[in-house]
């Protein structure tokens, strides 16, 4: 067991019987005379589902489990940093915890480009997740963390997906398109002939309305849906680029300083929450494709082989150009490897 995660968890200890609670009575007694808060900024602005089925969730769970001894404040997208901020102040411990997508820290730590997903790897989300909390891969992450004072648990995992205002029938098809995009995702989908841009969110309807781009990917489904892209995008193209995480970061002196029985409580609780969040995450993407096929006249679409071969061709590029930083990075790029070789995808 980690130093981040060691205490003894005085409520579960409570229902093993008198014996057995003696030392963890006293650990839950001292700790009682001290409330604990901490701040979090989140990279989810108030409105988004993420947001209210997730951080709220946490805090409120977290507060019933504790008997109001551990709360979370909870701030939204730029109310103390946004983005790539958020980093920052969380290891510099202005905020005790926050949310943030890997991306936001590529240059911190090696391994982030690995937790953020390389498009083309894994198919479905219990792939990922095995990947991270069994095979030893969120180790790796933390490890690159620890150099600035900051620990990770995974959020969720959730799928991406792309939607188009054109059918897609052939690699010449896709390569007339234009498309919004980020991150790794700029040259997965540049190796197949389109071109990309960066556009942000507030945008992003307007732009695939005045045929700016024509296509877009904001998450899957659900984000298809919470900003209305299908209105305007009515191909929904599968399979699944790829799978990527959030993530929630905290501040290291910040879990060490909290009694024993608070630490272990708050671990036990990510760690739940992140099995439950990505079971729900996947069944609400079903939910959202539904209402689309039945209310927004979608169609959902298969890319085409050719387009499919050059997309494995720039998911090999890119998890190269991962294993070649260096370090963790090539060691999770070697873990990721051999994972995708037992399941015959290489």
């Amino acid at each position: 067991m980690t130093k981040t995660t060691q205490g003894i968890n005085r409520r579960h200890a409570l229902a093993g019987g008198a014996a057995a609670v003696a030392a963890p009575f006293m650990i839950g007694k001292a700790a009682a005379a001290t409330k604990v808060t901490w701040k979090v900024q989140s990279h989810w602005p108030k409105a988004s589902s993420s947001f209210g089925d997730s951080l709220m969730i946490i805090a409120e769970e977290l507060k019933k489990n504790t008997d109001g001894q551990f709360e979370l404040q909870l701030f939204g997208a730029g109310e103390f940093a946004k983005g790539r901020e958020i980093f920052n102040i969380v290891r510099r411990g202005v905020v005790e915890m926050g949310t943030i997508s890997p991306g936001y820290i590529l240059g911190e730590a090696p391994t982030a480009g690995i937790a953020l997903g390389v498009p083309g790897t894994f198919r479905e989300a219990w792939e990922f997740s095995h990947f991270l909390k069994n095979m030893g891969f969120e180790d790796l992450f933390n490890e690159d963390l620890a150099a600035h004072g900051v620990v990770s648990r995974a959020e969720k995992i959730y799928p991406t997906e792309l939607v188009v205002s054109k059918p897609i029938n052939s690699l010449a098809d896709f390569s007339s398109l234009k498309l919004r995009s980020s991150g790794s995702y700029l040259k997965f989908l540049e190796a197949a002939g389109a071109s990309t841009q960066n556009i942000a969110g507030p945008e992003l309807y307007s732009s695939l309305a005045s045929g700016v781009v024509d296509g877009a990917h904001w998450g899957a489904a659900q984000g298809a849906l919470s900003m209305s892209l299908w209105e305007v995008a009515k191909y929904h193209m599968k399979p699944t680029m790829g799978l990527a995480v959030d993530t929630l970061i905290m501040n290291q002196k910040a879990i060490d300083d909290l009694p024993a029985d608070l630490r272990s409580e708050f671990f036990n609780l990510l760690d739940m929450r992140f099995w439950k969040r990505t079971a729900e995450y996947q069944y609400k993407e079903k939910l959202a494709l539904t209402k689309g096929l039945k209310e927004q006249n979608i169609t959902i679409a298969q890319f085409p082989p050719d387009v499919l071969e050059k997309f494995s061709e720039a998911s090999s590029a890119i998890l190269a150009e991962e294993s070649a930083k260096g370090g963790n990075a090539t060691k999770a790029a070697d873990l990721l490897v051999s994972f995708l070789k037992g399941m015959g995808y290489v």
